[in-house]
């Protein structure tokens, strides 16, 4: 029987990365993502065996859409819109073009069942503040958009003194809030009730490679 010839290695290979990548993340590989996990020696290279599995039907991809390489065989992605960074340190101020947009920046691909039908949005995390949590500079997280939340929960945090934002855990003391960084090394946040207005609640991390 005729071995698979080494084109056909790779892009089985590129399949099973994109497959496999998907199923851990919840969402769709870069083409530098495919480069470094399958050992190719270019962009150009996985760009035309890309180019190869579209046209055979294997892949759908999006152009106008940030992570959209899909295989063909699997269920709906939804986009999902990132509007910017949130500091995960000291609080940063939100309504400028580099911190916090009332239109999305860019989108990211996330598995449609991912989200639960919830109303969500992704931020760009800036900062160490977090890192006890496993969630580091440069991750992006997905936040249902709430007002609300429980004691210990993870929240983007609009301080209105200060006209600024914040992510950290909250925690409900009497006659104050803590907001507290998952840092054994930082100092919590004190403010008062009415000085915090809750913007989102983490549900989802998506690691920075």
């Amino acid at each position: 029987m005729r071995k698979p010839s080494t084109t056909n290695r790779t892009r089985q290979s590129i399949l099973r990365f994109i497959h496999d990548f998907i199923a851990e993340k919840g969402y769709s590989p870069t083409v530098r993502d495919i480069l470094r996990g399958c050992n190719i020696s270019s962009t150009a290279v996985v760009q035309h065996h890309l180019n190869v599995l579209e046209r055979e039907g294997y892949i759908h991809r999006d152009p106008e859409v940030f992570r959209s390489i899909q295989l063909t065989n699997r269920k709906k992605t939804i986009s999902v819109p990132l509007l910017g960074t949130i500091a995960a340190g000291e609080p940063i101020p939100v309504p400028t073009a580099e911190t916090w947009q009332s239109e999305a920046s860019e989108t990211i691909e996330i598995a449609e069942g991912f989200t639960a039908g919830k109303n969500v949005y992704a931020l760009k995390v800036k900062g160490l503040s977090l890192v006890d949590a496993l969630i580091d500079d440069g991750d992006i997280v997905i936040l249902e958009s709430v007002n609300t939340a429980n004691d210990g929960d993870m929240v983007a945090v609009w301080l209105k003194d200060r006209q600024e934002v914040t992510l950290k855990r909250i925690f409900y003391e009497e006659k104050r809030i803590r907001l507290q960084p998952a840092n054994s090394q930082m100092h919590p946040l004190y403010t008062t009730p009415d000085n915090v207005e809750i913007q989102g609640k983490v549900i989802a991390v998506i690691r920075k490679l």
